[in-house]
């Protein structure tokens, strides 16, 4: 499922205009951002939990050549998924 159809599916489930639709999931989105960029944790109980995570400079290989090669520090999100959601998944 892409963004138009992930829309078109909350329009449909919520009744709303697609319009309306759109503005809602993209604020989600940004609030999503915006709240994990500033480090913030986000819960959504039942969905999941959003986290930052830091990632420290490490050392690796360029898998071609072999040489070693700085790898930067650098900030990742991390998603641990809620009960109700993996239940789902597993069929329960």
């Amino acid at each position: 499922m892409n963004k138009a159809e992930f829309i078109n599916s909350v329009a449909e489930r919520a009744g709303l205009s697609k319009a309306d639709a759109e503005r809602a999931v993209n604020a989600m989105i940004d609030t999503t951002v915006d709240t994990v960029a500033a480090g913030d944790s986000l819960t959504l109980p039942g969905f999941g939990t959003y986290t930052p995570r830091a990632r420290q400079a490490r050392k690796g290989r360029n898998p071609q050549t072999g040489a070693e090669i700085d790898i930067a520090a650098s900030n990742s999100v991390g998603f641990k998924v809620g009960k109700s959601f993996k239940d789902k998944l597993n069929g329960k």
